[in-house]
């Protein structure tokens, strides 16, 4: 999605304040829980409060997170494998949110892609570096007194400079007393709010909890990945992985997609697919292409977790006084979970304050944001189903990799690169990608290397 398709605080402006049909909306003094505090739940929590005072409307916000975001280890993690898409440092920066460099672990300056046919590195197709590798939480195990910032602390800690508050608890429980939600947490019932949003994700209880509610929300398809940290050197992991992303497309019944991404001295795997297992990530550790990418000395595993991500979306992610955002609700298919979270959060946001908090409202004003996701990750599931058959032959991996040689090495049209490139950063909607793969050049170039991988010069079949 384009910075353009945002929704934007002076496009609100421009419309005046309509109360929803119930008249169910915020007004002065109203309270909002924001049940997680992670990207979604601090950009939901920073919006409505920016947008609340741009209308002189006081509006209480408490973050529940039990979590600190600035301890290492599984007590500060968010289950992520920390890649921001340069999309998404753009939006941020034009929302005067400036990743500093204690956030920003390693700029991504190229993606190195490893098949069993060799590999190639992309460079931006921009010729930028925008892609920033970092940490959710604090890093992992073993990461005490080193240099660095979480970005999910740093953007709690925006929500909190504009007015949030953090309550240090997790929330157990929902109710409902005369229409409005009641939380249960730390073993008290708190007091009635005008709005609660769920921004928890889907390896939180909670949604389960919300689900046995009379609310209609129902709970998203997921399927588990799987997340590691490897620690070495700070030399050794620059000699080896340099500036780069490292990915993988090997023929691994089950595995959509898997990279290594460098921060400072430790390097995140990240595998994705159909249920990943131990059966599944001892294969792919053991395959040759993947072994000459860690260095030598490479410590085990210093920290690893196995997280479910959203893979279908919640059908109807709203009721009155409830909103659901990021992963709870609807996110991007395998890529660019922060940015969905940004997008799903200004919406909702700009909803409340604007607009109002009833079912319907939330249905006309917020729903099309999350349509828009849904219906873009169809097409990401028809991108992803299509490679999944470039990996059931050589030739196709062969005719993919001469050709993204060759635009490397050139100056001209680089659309195998392009593709590529939106493909593994999440820059790009999938609808837009769908649609380079049928422009001209990328059409032609890639059944001219195909013939090529078929019948070589030498006038001898290659092997399929």
């Amino acid at each position: 999605m384009s910075p353009s398709s945002q929704w934007s605080l002076e496009d609100s402006l421009s419309s005046p304040t309509r109360e929803s049909e119930s008249g169910l909306s915020l007004r002065d003094g109203s309270k909002v829980a924001v049940i997680g505090g992670g990207p979604a739940g601090s950009f939901f929590s920073y919006f409505l409060l920016k947008m609340a005072e741009a209308v002189d409307l006081e509006v209480q916000v408490d973050i529940y997170e039990p979590r600190s975001f600035n301890q290492c280890g599984p007590g500060g993690c968010n289950h992520c494998g920390g890649i921001v898409s340069e999309s998404l440092v753009q939006i941020l920066a034009a929302e005067g949110i400036n990743l500093p460099a204690t956030v920003v672990q390693r700029g991504i300056e190229s993606y190195v892609v490893h098949m069993d046919v060799g590999s190639v590195s992309i460079n931006s197709p921009a010729r930028e570096q925008r892609i920033a590798a970092l940490y959710r939480g604090n890093g992992p195990r073993t990461a005490e007194n080193l240099p660095w910032e979480s970005f999910d602390a740093f953007l709690q800690n925006l929500a909190v400079e504009r007015g949030a508050k953090i309550v240090r608890e997790m929330v157990t429980g929902v109710q409902w007393q005369d229409g409005y939600p009641v939380l249960k947490a730390g073993g008290v019932l708190s007091t009635p709010y005008d709005l609660v949003t769920v921004a928890t994700g889907v390896n939180s209880n909670f949604l389960k909890l919300l689900g046995a509610t009379e609310t209609e929300i129902t709970l998203p398809e997921t399927t588990q990945t799987f997340i590691c940290e490897f620690r070495s050197s700070r030399e050794e992991l620059q000699d080896v992985l340099g500036d780069s992303m490292h990915v993988f497309l090997l023929d691994i019944p089950r595995l959509e997609f898997a990279a290594l991404i460098p921060k400072g001295e430790f390097v995140t795997m990240v595998m994705l697919g159909d249920e990943i297992d131990k059966e599944l990530v001892e294969e792919f550790l053991d395959s040759p292409v993947v072994r000459r990418c860690l260095p030598e000395g490479t410590a085990p595993r210093v920290c690893n977790c196995s997280p479910l991500i959203n893979m279908g979306g919640v059908k109807q992610p709203f009721a009155d006084r409830l909103v659901l955002i990021g992963d709870s609700g609807v996110s991007r298919l395998y890529k660019d979970g922060i940015g969905a979270a940004f997008r799903t959060a200004k919406a909702a946001a700009s909803t409340a304050i604007f607009q109002g908090i009833s079912k319907e409202t939330f249905r006309r004003s917020y729903w099309p944001a999350c349509r828009a996701i849904a219906r873009d990750n169809a097409i990401g599931k028809l991108i992803f189903a299509f490679t999944g058959l470039f990996k059931l032959s050589r030739i196709p991996r062969r005719a993919m990799f001469r050709m993204a040689s060759k635009e490397q090495s050139g100056d001209g049209h680089r659309p195998m690169s392009t593709v590529l490139w939106n493909m593994f950063t999440g820059s790009a909607p999938y609808r837009e990608i769908f649609l380079m793969t049928l422009h001209p050049k990328f059409f032609l170039g890639l059944v001219w290397n195909l013939v090529h991988g078929i019948v070589p010069k030498n006038g001898k079949r290659k092997e399929l």
